[in-house]
């Protein structure tokens, strides 16, 4: 396959992806791939755009605004309205390649970007099918269940974190990952992955903007699935994150749904194991072979 890097806008911010082009003179059915929260086209999205590159498709990758290559302020500000937005404009990039058949193409999500995804495949026509790997499916009812007493706190904080880098500039950030203190994903294989050199690349900055917090705490992925019309393939497993949040989107979607439950050590093997990922490769190819 070749690679080739490309940059494209989003409300005046640039947005960097690496687009995999497998050989053959094409058209070929397309997908872009979305990936975990903070995380940047190096690390599992880019992995899995470039495995399903070898498998006949065109694939892109992005840094969403505010991460790795990309433009925008306040930097590392994870927003999935935002990241919507650059998700749409990718599939505007993709239609537009002349190597691309317009009329196949598809979504994949990985961790947080299936929630994500979620969303554009239930407001964009132009998508065939959706594939979530390990998907985290942000359910707002639960999130606020789950932290109780300190949500309405946490919100309070993102808000005002917000107003003092709109006075001034400042971006407020606590850790995305760490051993210790107050982070935004306090799992010790979280750490074990974007905290050591496992993970690590370059353009990835361990760290959270705290006014994120106003737009993740209360994003609502479940409400997109009834939403979503397309034949989708989820893959996931007992030990990746909160398997009945899976179970709940799935229960929820509006269409025709494949269920691929398979055995992980946890959530991270998604995201870089040759041993997750090839065989999660090859049941996406074949889905969208099939429903593209």
């Amino acid at each position: 396959m070749s690679t080739e890097r490309v940059v494209f806008e989003v409300d005046g911010d640039s947005v960097v992806g690496r687009l995999f082009l497998p050989e053959g003179a094409g058209p070929h059915p397309a997908i872009v791939i979305d990936g975990p929260m903070t995380s940047v086209k190096e690390q599992a999205s880019g992995n899995y755009a470039r495995a399903l590159a070898a498998r006949g498709f065109v694939t892109l990758a992005i840094d969403h605004r505010f991460f790795g290559e990309s433009g925008g302020r306040a930097r590392q500000y994870e927003s999935p309205p935002k990241k919507i937005e650059d998700l749409h404009r990718a599939l505007d990039v993709l239609a537009a390649r002349p190597e691309v058949d317009a009329t196949r193409l598809a979504v994949v999500g990985v961790c947080a970007g299936a929630g994500y995804a979620a969303s554009v495949v239930a407001g964009d026509a132009r998508v065939k099918a959706f594939g979530a790997v390990a998907g985290f499916f942000h359910d707002a009812a639960q999130q606020r269940a789950w932290m109780g007493e300190s949500y309405d706190r946490a919100l309070a904080e993102a808000h005002d974190a917000r107003r003092r880098f709109e006075q001034t500039g400042e971006v407020i950030t606590i850790p995305a990952v760490g051993r210790e203190g107050p982070v935004a994903m306090p799992l010790a294989e979280a750490f074990e992955y974007y905290g050591t050199p496992r993970g690590a690349v370059p353009s990835y900055v361990n760290a959270l903007a705290v006014m994120s917090r106003a737009d993740t705490l209360p994003y609502d992925a479940m409400s997109a699935a009834p939403r979503i019309r397309v034949p989708t393939l989820v893959v996931h497993s007992d030990h990746a994150l909160a398997p009945k949040l899976a179970q709940k989107f799935i229960a929820s979607l509006g269409g025709p749904v494949d269920v691929c439950w398979v055995e992980s050590k946890g959530q991270i093997d998604f995201y870089d194991d040759p041993a997750r990922i090839e065989p999660a490769c090859d049941r996406l190819a074949a889905f969208f072979t099939d429903c593209t």
